[in-house]
């Protein structure tokens, strides 16, 4: 142990049913240092950080803050040593103030017992000023940007007065200039001698704000060190237990014919004037930056939103779409970027969210045939390497790669012909995301049509025929993969290239 750790965490062991999630595992974190915490999806970093949080108890091990043992009995008691944990998921109430999120369960009042909502504000402001914002503590908190949200979690840890912050995927939400307002403000809690203890599978995001890092895999510590003494390719090999290629993934093959055309297709406030075309076999990027237009203009083309004006059609004949069931009728399917919110049902067994849109495969005479339905799982399990002991336990239960893969067996099974994804690997690994690209180029030579919504250039550049770049709400650039570059894209995206285009 650490001379100066401010958190020790030694021999943590821990298991469910037999089967064993963590095993000797230690993570030392300093005073005053963003510490990365990484694995892939399973590895059990929740596990660990639960155990810190109070949620969970260890079977075995210790817990030291400043050299000393404690004992992490409830999330109360954690919070009262100075841990706070800010969830993927955040824990702001919409239609309260902000102030009022930020004092919820803990609130003032005054000796006549009313609440004292002049201290409350007050308070609120002291720490927003702190953080380097100036904010309304009145401002409904539904009125915030996702970052402002992430603001509050982070301001009532700082109430508590807590030295360590445990923050799990805090930017998968987040539009690039949010993201670097997250870490101006952890860089200000470092600063001020917080500890934060970072989850996140954007390695680049580790590089620019880690001072260290802890490596899991299959439950085990396999590595740690200072993040600017190892390298990227280094911690990546770690995590997955073998090297990870960012080549381009893209096969060349030819395409077939145009399934999906889309004509002058507009929504007020929303995008306007889109076309495109899209052949089997394809798989047709559609990039930019968070709110360019591209996920409406998608729940559009799927039928969940019925506002728009513009012609589609499929196999050459148009189409009205003004309901995911017609979209289903035309072959479209969409794989949504909330994959929690709008793609699983997670109290729902892994097989039943499988054959949840295609029911009818599965019936005979009223009744779910389910030999026939295991039966299919099984076969999308081996092609899709899920991982999974029991297809009946619930889908919460799983990895977020694994889930993943269910979301799209099921649009296999529905058999769609065009597939778009949004975001098909936010929250995923960088193992399970190769993975998963590699699924999504095997579709497409099977003659599948394939749509990529991605906040990520790279991600587009690695698998795509062809590139649109949207930018308040209109495709303003399209590439061909072979004169794509990063830069390029980003160019439009910012909207840097169009303004220069039109100076010039």
């Amino acid at each position: 142990m650490s001379e100066h750790s401010l958190l020790t965490m030694t021999n943590i062991n821990k298991s469910f049913n037999r089967v064993t999630v963590l095993k000797d595992v230690k993570l030392c974190v300093e005073q005053g240092e963003v510490h990365a915490l990484l694995g892939e999806n399973g590895a059990g970093k929740s596990t660990l950080m639960n155990i810190l949080g109070g949620v969970l108890q260890p079977d075995e091990g210790s817990i030291y803050l400043n050299g000393k043992e404690v004992k992490m009995l409830n999330p109360r008691l954690a919070q009262s040593n100075g841990i706070s944990f800010i969830h993927q998921e955040l824990n702001v109430v919409a239609d309260l103030a902000i102030y009022e999120n930020m004092f919820l369960g803990v609130e003032l009042r005054n000796k006549f017992g009313f609440l004292n909502v002049r201290d409350m504000c007050d308070k609120t402001t002291e720490i927003m000023t702190k953080l380097g914002v100036d904010i309304d503590p009145k401002e409904y908190v539904r009125n915030l940007d996702t970052s402002y949200k992430q603001l509050i979690e982070i301001a009532k840890a700082l109430l508590h007065n807590s030295s360590i912050i445990i923050m799990d995927e805090p930017t998968s939400a987040l539009a690039e200039h949010e993201v670097e307002r997250l870490f101006d403000l952890m860089r200000k809690l470092k600063e001020s001698g917080v500890s934060i203890i970072y989850i996140s599978h954007k390695l680049k995001e580790i590089q620019a704000v880690c001072d260290s890092y802890t490596i899991l895999r299959d439950g085990e510590m396999v590595g740690s060190g200072k993040v600017k003494e190892g390298s990227l390719e280094t911690i990546t090999k770690l995590m997955v237990g073998k090297s990870v290629s960012d080549k381009r993934l893209y096969q060349e093959h030819e395409l077939g014919a145009k399934i999906l055309e889309v004509k002058n297709l507009s929504s007020p406030g929303l995008f306007k004037q889109i076309d495109f075309t899209l052949h089997q076999g394809e798989i047709l990027g559609f990039t930019g930056l968070a709110g360019d237009g591209r996920s409406e203009l998608f729940e559009s083309i799927f039928g969940f939103r019925k506002n728009y004006t513009g012609e589609i059609k499929v196999n050459n004949e148009v189409v009205k779409i003004n309901h995911p069931k017609k979209a289903l009728k035309a072959g479209i399917g969409l794989v949504p970027k909330d994959r929690k919110e709008n793609a699983i049902i997670k109290d729902l067994s892994v097989i039943h969210n499988m054959s949840l849109s295609s029911m009818g495969h599965f019936e005979k005479k009223g009744f779910i045939h389910e030999k026939t339905e295991k039966d299919r799982f099984q076969h999308y399990k081996d092609q899709l390497n899920i991982k999974v002991h029991d297809p009946n336990v619930t889908i919460d239960k799983l990895s977020g790669g694994n889930q993943q893969k269910v979301v799209i067996a099921k649009w296999l099974e529905v058999n769609a012909n065009v597939i778009i994804f949004d975001n098909p690997t936010q929250g995923i690994d960088v193992g399970a995301k190769t993975e998963i690209y590699e699924h999504i180029v095997q579709l497409a030579e099977q003659g599948k049509a394939i749509i990529i919504l991605s906040s990520e250039a790279p991600e587009v550049l690695r698998i795509c025929h062809n590139i649109n770049v949207m930018y308040h709400g209109e495709i303003i650039a399209r590439f061909k993969r072979e004169d794509a570059s990063e830069d390029e894209i980003m160019g439009y995206a910012t909207g840097a290239k169009k303004e220069a285009e039109i100076i010039g």
